[in-house]
Order: C-alpha cells, then sequence, then structure tokens
C-alpha cells in the first residue's frame, strides 16, 4: 500500500539504487483531513527550495495532538494522499504511521526512514503551530538529532528557530474544507480533484 517502497516487501536492484540516489528527503506527517492544495503547495515549495530529492507525505494514524477528535478512517486519508500526489514529480506517500499500532510518534516514523534510507538526510515539517509545543514530543532530544526540523507557515511572522522555514501565504485549512462540506458548500479550487471524488463517494464530512 505504501507509495515510498513499492509495498512489496522485496528489495529489488532498482529499490536499493533508490536507497542510495535520495540523499535529501523531506517527511511532511499530518492528518491530511483531508490534504488540500495549501499542503501540496508547501510540499513543492520545500522540494524546490531546499533542493531535495523527495518529499513523502505521511497520514498519521492516531495523531497524540489530536487525541480529541478522531479524523475521517486512515485508508481513506491515505487514498486521498495518494491520488492526490500521483504523477507529482518528486512527491511520494507513505502509510507507515497508519500501519503501527497506537499513537503516531514523529521519532518512531524517523527511525523507521532511517532503516528504509540509511544514507539520507531527513528534514522534518512541522507547522509554525507546533512550535510552542515541539518540547513536549516523545523523545524530542533524539528527534532534533536525526532530523533537520523544516518550519511550514502560510505568511505568517514566527519566532526566529534557526530552522529553514518554508512561507507562502495561502490561507486554506483542512478545518475550513470540512465545515464547508458540513454546510453543503463548494470546496472547488481548495482541493484536488481526485480528493474531491473520493469526499463525495464515501460522503466523507457531512452531518447527515
Amino acid at each position: 500500500m505504501s507509495g515510498a517502497n513499492g509495498g512489496t516487501g522485496i528489495m529489488t536492484e532498482a529499490g536499493i539504487d533508490e536507497m542510495v540516489a535520495l540523499r535529501k528527503l523531506g517527511l511532511f506527517g499530518g492528518s491530511f483531513d483531508p490534504i488540500h492544495h495549501g499542503h501540496l503547495i508547501l510540499a513543492r515549495e520545500a522540494l524546490e527550495s531546499l533542493a531535495l530529492d523527495r518529499v513523502i507525505l505521511i497520514p498519521s494514524g492516531i495523531s497524540p495532538h489530536k487525541l480529541a477528535s478522531p479524523p475521517a478512517p486512515a485508508e481513506l486519508r491515505c487514498e486521498m494522499v495518494r491520488e492526490a500526489v500521483r504523477g507529482e514529480a518528486g512527491l511520494d506517500w507513505d502509510d507507515c504511521e497508519i500501519r503501527r499500532a497506537g499513537p503516531s510518534f514523529a521519532i518512531d516514523t524517523v527511525r523507521e526512514m532511517a532503516v528504509r534510507y540509511p544514507e539520507a538526510k531527513f528534514h522534518y515539517f512541522i507547522g509554525d503551530d507546533n512550535l510552542a509545543s515541539l518540547h513536549t514530543w516523545k523523545e524530542i532530544a533524539d528527534l532534533k538529532s536525526l532530523v533537520q526540523f523544516v518550519v511550514l507557515t502560510r505568511g505568517r511572522a514566527i519566532l526566529e528557530t534557526g530552522w529553514p522555514v518554508i512561507s507562502r501565504p495561502v490561507e486554506i485549512s483542512s478545518t475550513e474544507i470540512r465545515n464547508r462540506i458540513a454546510r453543503g458548500l463548494s470546496v472547488r479550487y481548495l482541493i484536488p480533484e481526485s480528493t474531491c471524488e473520493i469526499i463525495s463517494k464515501h460522503r466523507l464530512y457531512r452531518n447527515d
């Protein structure tokens, strides 16, 4: 099911070559509930600005920061992400967090990726709204030693962290999209067409 590793469990010669070739990987975790154009714009901007070999979008299974508000089913969020990045050069997806039991912690994901891509340098994306609570993340000292954090912001001013900042003034949020769908309003131009089709097919985010 995973896009980044092919999901076969068999390491082919091409797979080994890829592990060597991918030196700079961006890891973009999140609920993606649903994924929208703001996510994709920031992913593309980071890919190009930081000269990354690939950005991997990783839907969370159970976000430890959103335990009070369960998202749409993980399988459907993965499907939305998979279809949103289909054919997008440099963008990929991975389902490692929904395959793990329990809350999805960044440190566990990074360690798994480090096994798959032992030669890679990891750039871990965090939203500017996570900065204040970053010190509470599981094994944060170890995480800082394993990754280069990259701060994503939608044009807001943030405190100096010493980490790269990717900023684009895109005012789109998953909360806004869910609320618009619940009210029967259009979300065209906010999300990829494939995402819209999956939401419609499975009647996600509706109040009925």
